[in-house]
């Protein structure tokens, strides 16, 4: 039998990727690169900058007391947004870091350090996904379209984070749950302070879920001065993760308590605070299971988050029923 790990279309796959993902297994060969770049093989990423945003105009809409068909189109617009959106940002990350990315074992393996795609490769493929991106986001109010080219800014910044604080994961979590914050504004026109708490919520759970991420490479992360809030917790890791999973929990009930705190039918606000309720269970599991010095069990544990959020989500659409 020949050895498949040897032959060409296997040579380019990403260590962390989903094994058998369709960007390794279906997707035309002279692609591959440029989704492996966008981190299609590793779709995680899209849904945990995706359920922000389907809280986000769910939760408006509970708190509006109206669902319309425009709010549907928000939800697929969000999905494709955050697909491209995701792929975009991580093309720039890979660009910044493409020198570091050389020097640790999980990601010399990405298209630019592995020579799959040049930097101007690269840079052509960002601006073609951040172009569509922009024609969606020309399809909401003008409020929502000013607060999506704002956060270009966090974008920008967040691959130079981990070069001069500790605490890295913070930006992520700023770019990574604006969505929450544009979905808001996309069904609303306006921006209001149960919008601001579920922001506030998906930042915490970003330091949550990140943190636990990146103990897959404290080991390398120290060799080449890469910092982390895994590096800087250490073994006091699991008290802040605790920390974090109260803060958020807290800050995504307080949210939706706030937006229909004037319901007049009490089962909206019970369905409506299951959501956080089950999701501070999911991370309490998660905690459970954790072994840092385990990066599978890191990676998987990171993975599991998409389910996290997808529960909050859950409920929010059946109190949108009742």
């Amino acid at each position: 039998m020949p050895d498949t790990s040897e032959l060409p279309e296997q040579q380019g796959q990403v260590s962390d990727a989903v094994k058998g993902n369709w960007v390794d297994t279906i997707a035309p060969e002279w692609t591959r690169p440029y989704l492996r770049l966008s981190r299609a093989d590793r779709p995680i990423g899209t849904w945990l900058l995706l359920l922000p945003c389907w809280w986000g105009v769910l939760l408006a809409a509970l708190h509006g007391g109206n669902f319309g068909r425009f709010d549907i189109w928000i939800i697929v617009a969000c999905a494709a947004g955050a697909w491209l959106m995701r792929g975009a940002g991580c093309t720039w990350n890979d660009i910044t870091d493409r020198k570091i990315d050389a020097q640790v074992e999980r990601t010399r393996s990405r298209p630019i350090p592995s020579g799959q795609v040049s930097v101007k490769g690269a840079v052509v493929w960002m601006a073609l996904q951040s172009l569509v991106a922009f024609a969606i986001l020309l399809t909401f109010n003008r409020y929502t379209i000013l607060l999506g080219i704002s956060s270009l800014a966090l974008v920008a910044i967040y691959p130079f984070a981990k070069r001069f604080t500790w605490w890295p994961q913070v930006f992520l979590g700023l770019a990574f749950n604006w969505g929450a914050l544009l979905a808001w504004a996309a069904h609303s026109g306006q921006l209001h302070w149960p919008a601001v708490l579920l922001y506030l919520a998906g930042i915490a759970w970003t330091l949550f879920y990140d943190t636990i991420y990146a103990f897959q490479d404290t080991e390398d992360d120290a060799l080449i001065g890469v910092k982390s809030t895994a590096r800087l917790f250490g073994d006091n890791a699991a008290k802040w993760l605790a920390g974090f999973m109260i803060l958020s929990v807290t800050l995504l009930a307080t949210a939706v308590i706030l937006s229909l705190s004037d319901k007049q039918n009490p089962m909206v606000m019970v369905i409506a605070l299951a959501g956080p309720w089950a999701f501070g269970w999911h991370l309490a599991w998660q905690m459970r299971r954790l072994d840092t010095n385990n990066p599978q069990i890191c990676l998987r544990l990171f993975r599991a988050n998409r389910d996290s959020g997808l529960i909050v989500a859950l409920f929010l659409a059946v109190a949108l029923l009742l």
